[in-house]
């Protein structure tokens, strides 16, 4: 067996680590400016370049907003933060999302799932539906919750993809890994085949046709895991 080559964090990453979670547990505050690179490079013996690139990371990922001849200042995350927060954000609860993430995942996917099966329904192909089908039985023919969450992915991404809207596979694939995360955990949580039954009985209601059956399924089974009887989160 060929064992993967160990790579350690560069000295960068080492830096946008370190401001994440004191931005995070509140050491530094939203508004709160950050001393002057060279400052900063000097009190944590790395180069000004580390720093530089550092905060520029910072910045992507909506943590910072840096204010050119000013300074960098502490972001409000949750207004200035896109994809690559939310996973900070789970890789610093040691790679789990908190209740109110999860939460506002789950409330999106009931948006753009309704969105895409309204978009489908009314012109999807018989061939379409079977190859949907084929997505489906990858679920139950899975033999671990990550199989089952990538047969789960692909069977979500071609319903985007089958809208014909350009715009949902594409949001959709950048929810990949915290829905990923969940659908591991709902399988953890009740089985793999709970998952299959809960995405095979959407695709009755798209096989069927049957456009308001196929809205009350996605809100009541997503609705569901936020706080009913299959809960991810508790």
């Amino acid at each position: 067996m060929k064992f993967p080559k160990l790579a350690s964090p560069s000295l960068r990453e080492l830096f946008v680590q370190q401001l994440v979670e004191m931005i995070l547990s509140g050491k530094l505050s939203v508004g709160e400016q950050l001393p002057p690179e060279r400052d900063l490079a000097q009190s944590m013996q790395v180069s000004r370049s580390v720093i530089n690139g550092g905060i520029s990371d910072l910045e992507r990922k909506g943590f910072l907003t840096v204010k050119p001849r000013v300074g960098a200042f502490v972001a409000d995350y949750r207004k200035e933060g896109n994809m690559e927060t939310l996973i900070s954000i789970m890789n610093y609860n040691g790679g789990r999302f908190r209740d109110a993430e999860i939460r506002s995942i789950l409330e999106v996917r009931i948006a753009l799932d309704t969105l895409a099966v309204q978009l489908l329904i009314p012109h999807i192909t018989d061939e379409e539906i079977e190859s949907l089908r084929q997505n489906i039985e990858s679920i139950r023919t899975a033999t671990s919750g990550s199989e089952a969450a990538d047969a789960a992915f692909a069977f979500q991404h071609e319903l985007a993809v089958r809208s014909g809207n350009t715009l949902i596979p594409l949001i959709f694939t950048s929810f990949k890994v915290p829905v990923y995360t969940l659908w591991q955990r709902f399988c953890t949580l009740y089985g793999i085949e709970a998952l299959y039954e809960n995405n095979y009985k959407l695709w009755t209601y798209i096989r069927d046709r049957d456009l308001p059956g196929a809205i009350a399924w996605i809100d009541e089974s997503i609705t569901d895991s936020i706080g009913g009887n299959r809960m991810i989160y508790y």
